[in-house]
């Protein structure tokens, strides 16, 4: 598995081709034990638009660090399709092969049936950076399955706060696919917007993904003029909703959309050929301490800045090449990895961040105690697996991009 070619000349043709090194092995480091750890991420289908950018912030961390530490790396990716059965037949051939960890599934109907079917019953640990169905939560993994996002049982009450404050809004209508994903979001939403800010939405339609059209279910979510439409799904069935949104409703519509993080893609208007400026939208943040330097990072290796999640799949990956160091065995299983994730993620230790990833490796080869605080969050996990401190950004599209108006921030 070790390449034949040069670093820095594999990562221009990799950004210039795309498709270049999608699935496959990379090798490389310094010859002693070996690191392994699968990306499972969703790189065709509805999703795939988010997955491709979520795939190379996971395998960015061992780039970054495979000739600087006296271990191989060893990172295989694998397509979801974003599709359940494609993703456990990926999830499969990952454990087949022999990867003890997974940084993945992105979408929850994946995870949770990916989950359930390979990774608990092959003890393997799954990481997800972007699974927030409050589902997850509750998983009997046996302590098997992370994720370096939050649930969606914040991010809910956050929209729910976001259309009070920016758009005043008393009447919601919601518009959600019909998934693991959109069910949960959809009522985390309504729940908070009822009972904590006594809104009211008399009209809530789901939607099956990649349909030709959705003109008929806007009509029918839009039908009594609500104040904010809140919709939630991913970019290939949004580029089609939002299409017939802007043909058909917009201009006799005059409240405000709001979308979640499935919907936070910056190609979003020019997919859909409007510039979607009264479309707002909450998703986690990056904004763990080593922010700032991931972000430089990822767009030196790939040629473009980070979108959603990618920062929290850099973390995942991160995490999991600590927690095999600390496993302290040539070939670490799943079991050894998970008894090590909060170890290296958890206070106490001395904090080591992106920037010092390589050293961070050497210090945990050497018996330290460290910390990891990441590019997403400072990534310390509880008792389920979920983050105890995480942040939102709030977003607008304006002139056919995003921008962040402000950061609301938690702490469980």
């Amino acid at each position: 598995m070790v390449r034949g070619i040069q670093r820095r000349d594999f990562l221009k043709g990799a950004a210039t081709a795309g498709a270049v090194g999608l699935a496959g092995c990379t090798g490389g480091g310094g010859g002693g034990p070996t690191i392994r750890y699968g990306v499972l991420m969703p790189e065709t289908g509805d999703l795939g638009s988010l997955g491709t950018t979520m795939r190379d912030g996971g395998r960015l961390p061992a780039r970054q660090i495979e000739d600087e530490i006296d271990y191989s790396l060893d990172v295989q990716t694998e397509d979801t399709e974003t599709n359940p059965q494609a993703g456990i037949s990926s999830a499969q051939s990952l454990v087949d092969s022999g990867y003890p960890a997974v940084v993945g599934p992105a979408a929850s109907n994946v995870n949770l049936q990916v989950t359930r079917e390979v990774f608990i019953p092959n003890e393997t640990v799954g990481i997800s950076p972007s699974s927030t169905a409050p589902a997850v939560t509750d998983l009997e993994d046996d302590d098997y399955i992370f994720r370096t996002c939050p649930s969606d049982a914040l991010q809910g009450p956050v929209m729910a706060q976001v259309v009070v404050d920016e758009f005043d809004a008393s009447t919601a209508a919601t518009l959600y696919l019909n998934d693991n994903y959109g069910q949960a979001l959809e009522e985390s939403f309504v729940n908070a917007f009822e009972s904590e800010h006594d809104g009211q939405v008399p009209n809530r339609v789901s939607f099956e993904p990649e349909q030709s059209s959705y003109a008929s279910q806007l009509g029918t979510a839009l039908n009594d003029n609500p104040d904010v439409l809140m919709v939630v799904g991913f970019p290939q069935s949004g580029i089609t909703l939002f299409r017939d949104y802007y043909s058909n409703y917009a201009s006799d519509y005059g409240g405000s959309i709001i979308v979640p993080d499935g919907l936070i893609d910056s190609s979003l208007p020019e997919e859909v050929g409007n510039d979607m400026e009264d479309v707002w939208g909450t998703a986690p943040s990056a904004a763990g301490p080593g922010a700032d330097f991931f972000a430089n990072l990822y767009e030196e290796e790939w040629g473009n800045s980070p979108e959603v999640f990618n920062a929290q799949s850099y973390d995942a990956a991160a995490v999991a090449i600590l927690a095999s160091v600390a496993a302290d065995a040539d070939q670490p299983d799943g079991t050894a990895i998970r008894d090590n994730l909060r170890t290296v993620a958890n206070p106490d230790g001395t904090e080591v961040g992106p920037s010092e990833l390589a050293d961070a490796v050497s210090m945990v080869a050497d018996g330290e105690s460290v910390n990891y605080v990441g590019a997403s969050s400072p990534v310390d996990f509880d008792d389920n697996g979920d983050m105890r401190a995480v942040s939102y950004d709030v977003s607008r599209y304006l002139d056919g991009g995003l921008e962040v108006q402000r950061t609301i921030e938690f702490e469980n």
